[in-house]
């Protein structure tokens, strides 16, 4: 019985919450097995049991925390496997035995519809009640205090509402435990941030601050985009030169193999303020356990673009956490505060889950009004095709080309110039630094890893490309000029997912190095890089957190499920003077026009009254 069920399962595809198909994801072996143990072990008489578990597991892996049944029930999901309806697989999971309502310790947790993994349920509800309770509580806040401070650090600007919503950002995260600050490149994040640093330094000496992001290079960015912003020293002794950014992972001491990490709720983090940036990026599993481990009375402050791609892990939490409110709306109390600091009035209703917290900042400083990047990137963030398509036909755009890889000229060919403007002037450059400054200048970013048009196949035409031009002797996977981006943490050594390293002949010893603190170089044999991949290419998600000044983003031309509306917003965002854009009109706009879904309960738990 069970072998045939593996070879009648095995393969098929898996549906998704829509109706539709979730990208080519099919059943694996894990989630078969998954199934069949949940089946063993479930009451006798259960119907269902195998396929919600099956589908939970095979969803999970797929990003989303959880599977509603309403989307499934009645449903065939392929050959003789059909979900049973809702009222009665409802009644089966609850009293399989293997199936708890929240709260209880059981392998699956059914809440409502919604059924999770017992340790998703957990992240969930643990960064919830965290988060909730950040929320309501309340600072110091002298609005005449704040008021003057803002005068000193803000010029008198407002945006076309009449509001400079960077300074509501900073009231809104000085008034309260938790500042949640959202918006697209360019909107004045990290001016933000550094502001609110700068205040609160003011209060006392000895404020203990910390900086994280999800990846290694987001963390660079960070602390180098803090310094830029011109955080001074107060009277506080706060410093911003003195202030290192590091991993989310590294901030809480987790090692791989381990079960516990350094800092948790039983050994708090010793910083006042933590601040995240790229929060878009951090699955619900790391979220909880950051907000778990920050110590009573400190603040987190969170910084990212909702709009962006979310965690390749399970979750959500940006997105959740900023919901679909079609605008801003306050308390009472949070307008009151904002007006005596800021003189804005803001609008008053009944917020809901975080939205007190919450400040959207929407006005782009970094492109000059007639920017095509920033007029394709708001087109396409607003989901809107046709004007996608209006602008490429007008050809208006001197910063942006659209080119079609089904064209006359060969693909391989018709990328020699961009890949030679891009790739050769940091390949002729014999100092480090400069080595460093020009590669960051330029990137080729893929929506795929396999296939023609994948990051692999990028990697390896490039290489040829400058090797035929004689800039490159690859000659095997190690060679001098090969850039490597490193794809896992290893804190033996320092180096941690989505560092950027050049491999370089050294003192006649091949080694790759890296970008330290204070702009130090250091170096690694290559012989112990973590895992890795080499770095001409690479695609949209790994390039989050990075910025340049050129980019070719190439997409297949044909469709693919991976292909959304977050992908092509941030490959195109990661652009600040050029861009090149490979694809066909009817790839781009069906994209444009695809929501990226994530199955979760944790806006609707923010949002309950308790």
């Amino acid at each position: 019985m069970d072998a045939l069920w593996d070879e009648e399962w095995a393969g098929q595809v898996v549906p998704g919450p829509g109706g539709g198909e979730i990208g080519q994801v099919l059943f694996s072996g894990i989630d078969l097995h998954f199934a069949k143990l949940m089946d063993k072990l479930a009451a006798r008489g259960c119907t269902g049991v195998r396929e919600a578990s099956a589908l939970v597991s095979s969803f999970t892996r797929q990003g989303h925390s959880c599977i509603d049944l309403k989307a499934h029930a009645g449903r065939t999901l392929g050959g003789s496997m059909a979900c049973p309806e809702l009222t009665e697989w409802l009644r089966s999971l609850e009293a399989s035995g293997v199936v708890g309502r929240p709260g209880e310790y059981k392998p699956m947790v059914l809440d409502r519809t919604r059924l999770y993994l017992w340790r998703y349920w957990n992240y969930q509800w643990v960064l919830a009640r965290a988060l909730k309770s950040l929320a309501a509580r309340s600072t110091a806040c002298d609005p005449e205090v704040i008021g003057a401070r803002l005068g000193r650090s803000f010029p008198e600007t407002r945006e076309e509402d009449g509001i400079d919503w960077q300074k509501v950002a900073v009231v809104v995260a000085l008034k309260g435990a938790l500042g949640i600050i959202t918006g697209g490149p360019g909107t004045g994040k990290t001016t933000v941030v550094s502001k609110i640093l700068d205040l609160l330094s003011e209060d006392g000496p000895g404020l203990k601050v910390a900086l994280a992001a999800p990846t290694g290079k987001a963390a660079q960015r960070m602390e180098e985009a803090v310094s830029r912003a011109g955080a001074v020293s107060g009277p506080g002794g706060l410093l911003s030169a003195s202030l290192r950014a590091s991993t989310i992972h590294r901030l809480l001491g987790m090692v791989p193999g381990r079960a516990r990490a350094r800092f948790s709720d039983v050994n708090p983090l010793p910083y006042d303020v933590v601040v995240v940036d790229e929060a878009s990026m951090i699955s619900l599993a790391l979220m909880a356990r950051l907000v778990l481990a920050l110590k009573p009375g400190a603040r987190l402050i969170l910084v990212g673009d909702r709009n962006q791609l979310a965690s390749v892990e399970p979750g959500h939490v940006l997105g959740d956490i900023c919901g679909a409110a079609p605008g801003p709306c306050y308390s009472r109390e949070t307008a009151e505060t904002v007006l005596r600091t800021t003189g804005y009035s803001l609008p008053i209703g009944t917020p809901r889950g975080l939205d007190d917290c919450l400040v959207e900042l929407k006005t782009t400083y970094r492109f000059r009004g007639d920017s095509g990047i920033r007029a394709l990137g708001e087109a396409v963030r607003a989901g809107d095709a046709r004007a996608c398509l209006d602008l490429v036909a007008k050809g208006a755009m001197t910063d942006v080309v659209v080119r079609d890889p089904r064209g006359t000229e060969a693909f391989p060919r018709a990328i020699v110039p961009a890949v030679l403007k891009g790739y050769a002037p940091c390949l002729g450059e014999a100092s480090l630094e400069e080595r460093f400054r020009l590669f960051g200048r330029f990137r080729v970013l893929c929506a795929l890893r396999e296939g023609p048009y994948g990051v692999s196949a990028l990697n390896r035409l490039i290489e040829r490309i400058l090797e035929d031009k004689g800039l490159l002797r690859p000659g095997g996977l190690h060679y001098h000029g090969r850039p490597v981006l490193i794809t896992a943490n290893d804190y033996t050594i320092k180096l941690f997912n989505g560092d950027i390293g050049i491999e370089l002949f050294d003192e006649g010893e091949l080694r790759c190095f890296f970008p330290g603190p204070g702009g130090a170089l250091r170096r690694v044999s290559v012989s112990r890089l973590p895992e890795h991949e080499t770095a001409f290419a690479m695609t949209v998600h790994k390039s989050q957190g990075s910025e340049f000044s050129n980019v070719m983003l190439v997409l297949p031309p044909k469709d693919s499920p991976v292909l959304t509306r977050e992908l092509i917003y941030t490959g195109i965002t990661r652009a600040m003077e050029g861009l090149e854009i490979w694809t066909t009109p009817e790839v781009f706009s069906t994209a444009v026009t695809r929501r990226s879904e994530r199955i979760s309960g944790l806006n609707d738990l923010l949002r309950a009254e308790d």
